[in-house]
């Protein structure tokens, strides 16, 4: 006959058993199993509430369960913001989103409202997309520190089929040529490109069962993808490009190399939208910038190659020991300038023996190799006229200046005869 006195005790102890149960342990972010427990343990208890407001007269009502739920909700997913920050791996970050997608389906099924547990997968979303970038990151820097810049040899047509199946690339001209045969670019462009799509794939995977448009797994995939070019590759192309021991060889590899990849773009655009079925005309669809990255890492190693030249140059120059006082000139030019030009000579070759497709080899090598011959000359002449100014050099003899003369019209001679 206490009926009152025994509702309010019953919902008494329910709210503090429901704040145990949502107690999540120290731990639960190491495992999926931690999570599983923490879900199991809540839908358990509002199973049980659901029960009981069905099965009972008033022991519980709705107000009272909606009451519960609210505080629920608000503690789970600040308990799932705290412990999903702490995870670094996207395979666990992919399995928990999994799990509160059950979770939140479950209950509404119990007529629970869930849309905030949604919201949250979101911002999720976001830390998976950073976990994945952090993963893509270490994958490219292993392509890239083994790779060995130089063009992918092919000796029969299976070899071929099967790399031009890896990555988009057609031409005409080196399909006629008998093996065995040279691709221009060297191992790390089909594996990027391959990389980039199975990063497409894993974006992918997060946005399952979000109950989310076409368009907004197209936008977040695009946003996600272009993050990963104009940062992750970016930077990992960049380093190789600083790199101590880069040599010439090895730049001119990345500008074809990445002259390759910029125009894969297109076709990752196209494998994009043959995922989600969003055309790219449509509003609102994010573009793939990410082919700036690759105009980048052309520019970066072009402005490298310049720069080492000069550093070459500058070291040939410290070998320059001019009589100043000299009577008489010698018979022929310094043996400093000479090796100096004999080197030069057998850098510009480096450029003109690169494989690779007619239009691309002789426009972008030939480009740079020009660049790179005027900056040459120009330091060189630059330097040459430093010399000559020197605080140091107080006097000069005639001979002295003949001297120097036949280097400067050596300069001219190797200058009117380029590569």
């Amino acid at each position: 006959g206490a009926r009152e006195t025994f509702e309010n005790y019953y919902r008494k102890q329910r709210r503090k058993q429901a704040r145990l149960v949502l107690q999540p342990p120290s731990n639960m972010h190491e495992t999926l199993d931690g999570y599983r427990k923490y879900f199991n343990q809540i839908v358990g208890f509002f199973v049980v509430e659901d029960h009981i407001l069905h099965t009972t007269q008033g022991l519980v009502n709705r107000a009272y369960i909606d009451e519960l739920w609210e505080m629920a909700l608000s503690k789970t997913i600040a308990a799932l913001r705290t412990h999903s920050s702490y995870c670094s791996d996207p395979g666990l970050v992919l399995d928990l989103k999994n799990l509160i997608v059950l979770f939140a389906d479950t209950l509404q099924g119990y007529g629970f409202p869930v849309n905030q547990l949604f919201d949250m997968l979101l911002e999720i979303q976001d830390q998976y997309s950073e976990t994945l970038l952090k993963k893509w990151s270490g994958v490219f820097r292993n392509i890239l520190d083994s790779d060995n810049y130089s063009p992918i040899p092919v000796t029969n047509e299976d070899v071929y089929k099967k790399i031009v199946g890896q990555f988009p690339f057609q031409d005409a001209e080196l399909e006629k040529q008998p093996f065995p045969k040279k691709f221009p670019f060297s191992e790390f462009v089909p594996k990027v490109y391959n990389q980039i799509k199975e990063f497409i794939y894993a974006c992918l995977k997060f946005s399952e069962d979000l109950h989310l448009s076409s368009t907004e797994v197209d936008d977040m995939i695009r946003k996600s993808t272009n993050l990963l070019l104009t940062r992750t590759l970016s930077n990992c192309l960049q380093n190789v490009i600083k790199r101590k021991n880069v040599g010439l060889t090895e730049l001119v590899q990345i500008i074809i190399n990445t002259t390759h990849l910029e125009k894969s773009c297109k076709f990752l655009e196209e494998f994009i939208t043959n995922i989600t079925n969003v055309l790219p005309e449509t509003v609102h669809t994010t573009k793939l910038y990410g082919t700036t990255t690759f105009k980048d890492a052309r520019h970066a190693a072009e402005e490298e190659i310049y720069t080492n030249l000069n550093q070459k140059i500058d070291q040939f120059l410290q070998l320059a020991d001019y009589d100043w006082m000299a009577m008489e000139p010698g018979s022929k030019a310094s043996d400093y300038l000479v090796d100096l030009i004999g080197f030069l000579r057998s850098t510009f070759a480096v450029f003109t023996h690169l494989p690779g497709d007619v239009d691309v080899h002789s426009t972008m090598s030939g480009k740079v190799a020009q660049t790179a011959c005027m900056s040459a000359c120009k330091h060189l002449s630059t330097s040459l006229m430093q010399l000559l100014l020197e605080a140091e050099v107080r006097q000069l003899t005639l001979g002295a200046l003949q001297q120097f003369n036949l280097d400067v019209e050596e300069c001219e001679r190797k200058a009117q005869k380029p590569p």
